[in-house]
């Protein structure tokens, strides 16, 4: 008889300690997307846009990217002296030849310190136009995705909502596990009989889980873009030895204080890469020709860029973004004597660097062309799905103006194991860890102790 009270007891005691944890991981998954939603719907409304950059650009700029194939082409050179013509005030920073006959050449030019694109046909010379950087749509798409619009401020928040993105996935995933038998309904389709209530439940919690690699994937990849952990991971990873190896240098490598990042767009792999410096004994710089030339005969994706430098010690950087990861190029090359001073591709890449490289171009939907961008478009939709059921569902949840519905808090004894792993989570994502630290004070030592403050956030 006392061993089936105890027994019922400790079922008790079970029960009420699960109930406890589940209550403590329902708070902090509302905490999370009450905080962070807001900006993951923008990041996947943007991220939507952006998936299909070549695709609107090629309709938008149809009149500046497309010419008439018309017999022998002009130089490099000839083109470039063509914008010198038309802007002589102007500095020539970068030339991108057409990738096909019948797309036009850029040359990249600074004027009155704004950055801007001039198109020229390559068969006649004549300058189509210019578009200035910050007039193009989908770079003003892509700086709300990666920054708000909001610089260094908008780019840490970008981030903080990226990496809480991580809490909320995981804090989802421990609700969405069935707490009695296991069943399908409810946990790996909705239930449609239960009625509305159940169902808006099961739309938010069903299509969450499985979007839940997807989403995973999607911030993981973006990440490597953030300005604090994404600099962070890309000095470790060259620190540890996974960055750019020495064969990839003529000679020793080069003592530098700059980065390839700070003079040209390079894949992520080569930001850190060490620029060397030109040899200034004897030799008459290099045209923009000779180092088309050289691009041809290293057998360099058509997508490149040459950054030209304008300096005497400066090189030039050739750098190609193909659609797939394998066949990204950074080259440093002497611009007297043409000497590859450094060319460094994805087979040169550290592990790290490849396993970024590709997360990056699946990222942005290239990798596999449609199909890759058809997959990313999904996920990103369900996301947008996931957190609009999740608003409605707070909605729903929430009693009145005066409380705004929060989980009743749990016990912190109950939750030591979730909140190790969100501690875990705090170290790996610094500003997570960051604003863990503050969001558990303000609940613990102000919101629980307030009266008003309990009430209005409680259920």
């Amino acid at each position: 008889m006392e061993k089936d009270i105890r027994k019922r007891k400790q079922q008790s005691t079970n029960k009420h300690s699960k109930a406890s944890l589940y209550r403590t991981v329902w708070r902090w998954h509302f905490y999370a997307g009450i905080m962070i939603a807001p900006f993951l719907l923008i990041l996947a409304i943007t991220g939507s846009i952006y998936l299909f950059k070549p695709e609107i650009e090629q309709v938008l700029y149809q009149d500046y990217y497309e010419i008439k194939a018309e017999g022998d082409t002009l130089t490099p050179s000839n083109q470039i002296e063509e914008v010198k013509a038309a802007y002589p005030d102007a500095t020539i920073t970068s030339f991108n030849p057409g990738e096909t006959p019948t797309r036009s050449s850029e040359v990249g030019i600074t004027s009155n310190n704004e950055a801007a694109t001039a198109f020229v046909n390559p068969y006649t010379g004549e300058v189509i136009g210019t578009l200035n950087s910050g007039d193009k749509i989908m770079n003003k798409i892509e700086e709300i995705h990666g920054e708000l619009m909001a610089g260094t401020i908008g780019d840490r928040i970008v981030e903080l909502a990226a990496s809480w993105g991580i809490v909320l996935i995981v804090t989802g995933l421990y609700m969405w596990l069935p707490r009695k038998k296991l069943r399908l309904a409810g946990v790996l389709y909705p239930r449609r009989k239960n009625g509305p209530q159940t169902f808006r439940r099961d739309l938010h919690a069903v299509t969450a889980f499985w979007l839940a690699g997807g989403m995973l994937f999607l911030i993981m990849t973006g990440l490597p873009w953030s300005g604090l952990w994404g600099n962070n991971f890309q000095i470790a990873a060259t620190n540890a030895g996974t960055g750019y190896p020495p064969s990839i240098w003529t000679g020793s490598p080069p003592s530098s204080d700059v980065k390839a990042k700070d003079i040209a767009e390079v894949p992520w792999a080569a930001e850190q890469l060490d620029v060397p410096s030109s040899d200034l004994q004897g030799y008459r710089p290099l045209s923009v020709d000779d180092v088309v030339s050289i691009a041809q005969r290293e057998e360099v994706h058509p997508s490149y860029t040459i950054y030209i430098p304008n300096e005497k010690e400066g090189v030039f950087t050739l750098s190609a973004f193909p659609p797939k990861a394998q066949q990204e190029v950074t080259m440093h090359i002497d611009q007297y004597s043409g000497a590859i001073l450094a060319d460094y591709r994805f087979d040169d890449y550290g592990i790290v660097g490849k396993s970024v490289a590709l997360g990056i171009t699946l990222h942005t939907g290239n990798q596999f062309g449609l199909l890759n961008k058809v997959i990313s478009l999904f996920i990103c939709l369900g996301i947008i799905l996931v957190i609009v059921s999740g608003f409605y569902l707070w909605r729903k949840r929430k009693p009145n103006q005066r409380s705004m519905g929060a989980p009743k808090a749990g016990s912190i004894k109950e939750g030591r194991t979730f909140l190790i792993v969100m501690a875990a989570l705090g170290i790996l994502f610094p500003l997570v860890g960051l604003s863990l630290v503050v969001v558990l004070l303000l609940d613990l030592l102000v919101i629980q102790r307030i009266p008003s403050w309990k009430k209005f956030l409680n259920a």
